[in-house]
């Protein structure tokens, strides 16, 4: 249900920004350009929930719409020519399913095309892709969820979850500057906290079995994963190592959390994009009169959520001491 609201709002944001009303542009056959930097088969569910909503807007793919999507498959070196790639295909719109560097990547094959954020990631001001929230200017709009400010309230709520943690140790990839920054946040709230943090490098694949050989030794409570690419595309790699450690473990997105993870804290953007229904179709209207796309404000995801893979509820205080948990939870018993 969650992927279903989430896509059937992105869908009417699309083809706001790009597509006028049909009856205008009969011949024409509006393209989707889709960036993502994970293999499409982890987003299938994301994908078809996509084409659904396009179709119970009347847009169906092959018909009268047609959806050309990319693929890093994990490769950051790829970003550049995919990008350039759909940019050559003369794509109406590109939306970018990744964070800065795939945003970026975007940003510098075109000024013109229109580039939806849609994914997780930092301050779209600070980080240079907006002029503002409300007024973008240049080519970039679409979602923000600045998950980079939530860093210090996850390890809180971590905290609060599985309350006789001491030790936690941090996984994360110190080639992306937003990461470091991250860290630095996580690390000061570990100290008003009472925490010590442990924190390893991942700096590529070869690298996970030498760290989790070594975080083995060190023995930690709980594990914090600071999200990037590489982290993603071997999200079930360490919710495996978690759970055969029996640790807690914190994430900043769902997906770890189906994938066997104890908890995250996140952008809700399920119930984000369903408020905002009204705005996507006030701009459509909008396009339709001939609106400039640098007024199209970026949508702020400012509702976030707590959520427990075994009690599917906002109560992180009954998490221990709970009969229902069990080796699965990633908690110790």
């Amino acid at each position: 249900m969650s992927n279903k609201i989430f896509c059937r709002a992105l869908c009417a944001l699309l083809l706001a920004l790009g597509f006028p009303a049909q009856a205008q542009q009969p011949k024409k056959v509006p393209q989707i350009g889709i960036l993502t930097p994970v293999p499409v088969s982890a987003r299938v569910n994301v994908f078809e929930a996509f084409r659904k909503g396009l179709r119970e807007l009347g847009y169906i793919e092959g018909k009268n719409i047609a959806i050309e999507i990319r693929s890093a498959e994990g490769k950051q070196e790829r970003f550049p020519a995919l990008a350039a790639g759909l940019v050559h295909l003369k794509v109406d719109i590109i939306v970018v399913a990744g964070g800065n560097t795939l945003i970026r990547a975007a940003m510098n094959a075109t000024k013109t095309t229109p580039i939806v954020m849609a994914g997780a990631g930092p301050d779209p001001v600070e980080a240079g892709f907006v002029e503002s929230l409300a007024r973008p200017g240049g080519n970039v709009t679409g979602v923000s969820t600045l998950s980079g400010e939530l860093g210090g309230k996850r390890l809180e709520l971590f905290k609060e979850a599985v309350t006789k943690i001491a030790r936690v140790a941090i996984l994360y990839d110190p080639a992306i500057p937003a990461t470091i920054v991250q860290l630095k946040d996580v690390q000061t709230a570990a100290r008003a906290l009472g925490l010590t943090i442990q924190a390893w490098e991942i700096r590529g694949t070869d690298d996970f079995d030498r760290v989790f050989a070594a975080m083995g030794k060190e023995r930690p409570d709980g594990l914090y994963v600071l999200r990037s690419l590489l982290m993603n595309v071997n999200e079930k790699r360490i919710v495996g190592f978690a759970l055969k450690s029996r640790l807690p473990s914190v994430y900043s997105n769902r997906e770890a959390v189906e994938a066997g993870g104890l908890m995250y804290y996140g952008a809700d953007f399920a119930e984000s994009w369903a408020q905002d229904r009204v705005t996507s179709h006030t701009l459509q209207t909008l396009i339709v009169l001939g609106a400039a796309l640098g007024s199209f404000g970026v949508l702020w995801l400012g509702k976030f959520v707590f959520f427990n893979k075994v009690l599917f509820a906002h109560h992180p205080e009954t998490l221990e001491d709970n009969p229902a948990l069990d080796g699965r939870t990633g908690l110790p018993t």
